[in-house]
């Protein structure tokens, strides 16, 4: 049957799809199987070090109690707020209660474009921050080895240091992760492991070992003798410390915070 023109019209004007706005950019989507752990894990002795709704177990690394700004609990994520890329400048870094020696550590983050932040190890809140440059500072991050949180592609620090160890994976100014590290795009979760044994510790990028050294070798003690940290002795040496999340100033964001005791299950 041949239809008239007019009819033919309108049936083709609405099977034409509707053009799509263009959609903002969003935060990443909550997980209602994040913040769990699973029966195998219980049984390996693994325990959540963030319970994913409260600040129980963490605190400010200046103060006993937790940020009172600059950072989110929200559908089971932990996020810092934004504050012009200022280091630790809004709420603040933010540590475990507890110190830690040998234990296994996991956990997911996500960052936004741009982004800079940090996961810290044996952390020792009582030394003075310092400058990118080794001076002290009256305003910065707390001081640890750091496992590099960084988009590479847009934050300046990715090219700083030496031979790219201030980029995604990194021990922080120390030893460069490889270029080939595993990396997922800028608002997806990507996943840490950061192994402590003894001395031996070992830096994981979503499956991918980016970083391994011994404290207190000779080659650790000449890393941190032409690193920022020169002029604290014993650097990364300590008995334990803190763990700690980093407040860089930028939007991250973190969940799945995992921790086994007494090294890798």
């Amino acid at each position: 049957m041949k239809l008239p023109p007019l009819l033919f019209g309108v049936l083709a004007l609405a099977a034409t799809p509707a053009p799509c706005p263009a959609q903002p950019a969003e935060p990443p989507a909550a997980n209602t199987g994040a913040n769990i752990l699973s029966a195998e894990e219980q049984m390996a002795g693994w325990r959540l070090l963030w319970d994913g709704k409260t600040t129980a177990g963490w605190r400010s690394a200046k103060a006993d109690t937790f940020p009172a700004r600059g950072w989110i609990i929200q559908d089971g994520i932990l996020s810092t707020q934004p504050n012009a890329g200022a280091e630790s400048a809004g709420g603040g870094d933010i540590i475990s209660r507890q110190r830690f020696a040998d234990f296994e550590l996991t956990l997911e983050f996500s960052i936004t474009p741009g982004a800079n932040s940090g996961i810290k190890l044996f952390v020792q809140p009582n030394l003075a921050p310092l400058t990118k440059a080794g001076e002290k500072a009256t305003v910065g991050s707390a001081i640890g080895l750091e496992f590099q949180i960084l988009d590479d592609l847009r934050h300046p620090d990715a090219k700083l240091g030496h031979d790219g160890n201030r980029t995604l994976g990194s021990l922080y100014d120390l030893i460069p992760a490889p270029a080939d590290k595993k990396t997922r795009p800028v608002g997806e979760w990507n996943q840490a492991r950061i192994l402590s044994r003894g001395q031996h510790m070992e830096f994981w990028l979503n499956g991918g070992k980016t970083v391994e050294f011994e404290r207190g070798s000779a080659d650790f003690r000449a890393r941190v003798a032409a690193s920022k940290y020169h002029g604290i002795p014993g650097f990364g040496e300590w008995a334990d410390g803190h763990i700690l999340l980093q407040e860089h100033g930028d939007a991250v964001s973190f969940r799945n915070i995992k921790i086994h005791e007494g090294g890798a299950k």
